[in-house]
């Protein structure tokens, strides 16, 4: 509009997913502290002399000046990114690490989806989604728990966490053998439908832990109980988005690719109802994720 001149503010973001734009500019997809997710262009970043290109790249966490309106009323909705100052930029420490890599890939795609509304506050996400990658590159829990650690909470804060000491159906206490994404988790045997899956006490024990933030217990658990914990978290988590999350096939987890779960044991726990386009799972971790 005639006169109009971009305002500018301040926000700490985490960079999500970078975007070429034309020869020499990016898109930036940035969950920030108090604006929620936007998208802003950083013009010149891939000029070999661009001040703050290498500062702009995904996992890390900076603080930015914008220019443009932080409600979106007026102007483009793209802003445009003015100054860019690193605060930690945890990608660094994943370029050689393949399963932390793609382990903070899925994390930050989930954090993507689960904000459909962008410039919407979504200030614990942020925490939540910072804290998961501060946990990856300090590497003081396994990359498998701290990632389905992040979706169990992630999907909390959506309003989709997993039933798992009640039945999902009619909310019956107690711990119940049967779990069924479809139906919201764990499912008594009156409520239990065709397909339900049979996973072992500890995979249920271990998805508690991971999403209270019990680490004790998380950590001294088997390989097999990770693995059939991994696959449930992530068909339920892809059953409410409604579509597979890219990010997650490339997540080293050794979960069969047929959908059935394996147990602690080897065998095969039952087949776990694939959502639409079916991936596998994401991570956490307690006071580290929401400082």
């Amino acid at each position: 509009m005639p006169g109009y001149r971009r305002q500018l503010y301040r926000d700490d973001a985490v960079v999500l997913r970078v975007q070429k734009l034309g020869e020499s500019d990016r898109i930036i997809t940035l969950l920030t502290r108090r604006h929620g997710r936007l998208r802003a262009v950083a013009r010149g970043i891939r000029r070999t002399t661009s001040k703050f290109g290498a500062r702009l790249e995904p996992f890390g966490h900076v603080d930015l000046q914008l220019a443009g309106d932080p409600k979106g009323n007026q102007g483009s909705s793209l802003h445009t990114v003015s100054q860019v100052e690193g605060i930690d930029l945890y990608g660094k420490r994943f370029l050689g690490d393949y399963p932390r890599y793609t382990a903070a890939s899925a994390i930050a795609e989930t954090a993507e989806r689960l904000t459909p509304v962008e410039r919407e506050p979504s200030l614990r996400l942020f925490q939540l989604t910072l804290g998961a990658l501060k946990a990856l590159s300090r590497g003081e829990h396994a990359t498998t728990l701290v990632l389905d650690a992040y979706l169990l909470r992630g999907m909390a804060l959506a309003g989709w966490a997993p039933a798992l000491t009640a039945c999902a159906v009619c909310g019956t206490p107690g711990r119940h053998r049967a779990f069924s994404v479809p139906a919201g988790g764990a499912v008594c045997p009156d409520c239990r439908p065709p397909g339900a899956a049979h996973p072992a006490p500890a995979t249920i024990d271990l998805m508690s832990a991971l999403t209270s933030g019990d680490w004790r217990v998380a950590d001294a658990t088997p390989t097999g109980v990770r693995r059939e914990c991994s696959g449930l978290v992530a068909a339920h988590l892809q059953w409410h988005l409604e579509r597979a999350l890219r990010s997650l096939p490339l997540v080293d987890r050794g979960v069969p690719a047929t959908g059935a779960v394996p147990s602690p044991g080897g065998d095969v726990a039952g087949p776990v109802p694939p959502p639409p386009g079916v991936g596998a799972g994401v991570d956490g971790v307690d006071r580290e994720m929401t400082e």
